[in-house]
């Protein structure tokens, strides 16, 4: 892949991953599988938070979208912080067995969207 084609991806990709920060998870949260992208017994606090911190990425990621290069540090936080709190909900997850359905929900999903940018990142810009 050029790196022309590289950032185009990276680009689209960042759109798409802002909206779902935006919408998707609360949608996958509350509505499409609560088991597989929440936590048992549910907690409204906790809930609100995350949604509200994702939901903030999002938007600086669509932001991001129009010049990446110029957005690498919140493109890096965004592959780093997937990938820590995804392996600290894997753990909880294998640890308590009431949040099994997480290694199938957000616990990869987090790990995807990490390989994902990290895949289309510029690599002469590398961390």
């Amino acid at each position: 892949m050029t790196d022309a084609q590289r950032m185009q991806y990276l680009k689209i990709a960042l759109v798409v991953l802002g909206i779902f920060f935006i919408f998707g998870i609360y949608i996958m949260m509350m509505w499409v599988w609560p088991s597989g992208w929440g936590w048992t017994p549910r907690q409204p606090e906790y809930e609100q938070m995350i949604m509200g911190l994702y939901a903030t990425l999002g938007v600086f990621l669509i932001r991001a979208a129009k010049n990446p290069l110029e957005n690498l540090s919140l493109i890096w936080f965004t592959i780093w912080s997937s990938i820590v709190h995804g392996a600290i909900m894997l753990v909880q997850a294998l640890v308590d067995e009431t949040e099994r359905a997480n290694l199938l929900g957000d616990v990869p999903a987090l790990f995807l969207v990490a390989a994902v940018l990290w895949y289309l990142m510029p690599k002469r810009h590398s961390h």
